[in-house]
């Protein structure tokens, strides 16, 4: 038994060793992903172009945000269906804030994931652990104390390994998502904006 008990903590650590690099690689990855429609750029597009939509009679937008911002995206998809009626105007600009949500969330569930687990598969390398130490004293005896403490000391390592991996994986899925729901907030304001456009626009 104390040979499967060592092969698993073995596991847990090579597990939390495998989900450290697969978060950093989805942190980096979406990171990249998000700045694209973030920062000043992005803020002073948005304030283009609800002010062309408000008060110019035609739109014309010159921007330098890049293709891949989601909010330049939007616009120029937005632009490609104005001749539509409203309802088909409402329902594609819908279907393209619905399509751009699955990009923004996209991986972001094996962050979730990981943080949701990582205290538990932690947790799995506690027990085993403790296990470990106390078949050691149960064959040992007093004078196996040395290798029970350190059996001990090596499982509340793979609780702390646990939480280290989970607690910065919880925070770059809370951020990642919170900044999804401003991007997604300031899509669905462009929409009714567009609308109200398009609808005014045809009126004359």
């Amino acid at each position: 038994m104390q040979e499967y008990v060592e092969f698993g903590e073995e596991l847990v650590f090579i597990a939390m060793g495998v989900a450290s690099v697969v978060a950093l690689a989805v942190f980096a990855e979406r990171l990249i992903y998000y700045k694209k429609s973030l920062g000043k750029k992005n803020e002073d597009y948005l304030t283009e172009v609800r002010n062309s939509l408000q008060e110019e009679p035609e739109i014309h937008w010159k921007t330098d945000v890049g293709e891949e911002s989601i909010y330049n995206r939007f616009i120029q998809f937005a632009l490609r269906q104005l001749k539509l009626g409203r309802k088909g105007l409402d329902e594609s600009l819908e279907g393209q804030i619905l399509s751009e949500k699955l990009e923004l969330e996209k991986r972001l569930p094996i962050l979730n994931t990981l943080g949701n687990n990582a205290p538990f598969i932690g947790l799995l390398g506690t027990v085993l652990g403790v296990i470990k130490a106390f078949y050691g004293l149960g064959t040992l005896g007093s004078s196996g104390a040395e290798v029970v403490m350190r059996s001990i000391s090596t499982a509340l390592l793979a609780t702390a390994a646990g939480l280290a991996v989970a607690i910065p994986v919880v925070m770059a899925n809370n951020y990642f998502s919170r900044k999804a729901k401003v991007i997604l907030q300031n899509l669905e304001i462009l929409k009714k904006e567009l609308l109200s456009y398009q609808m005014n626009k045809t009126k004359v």
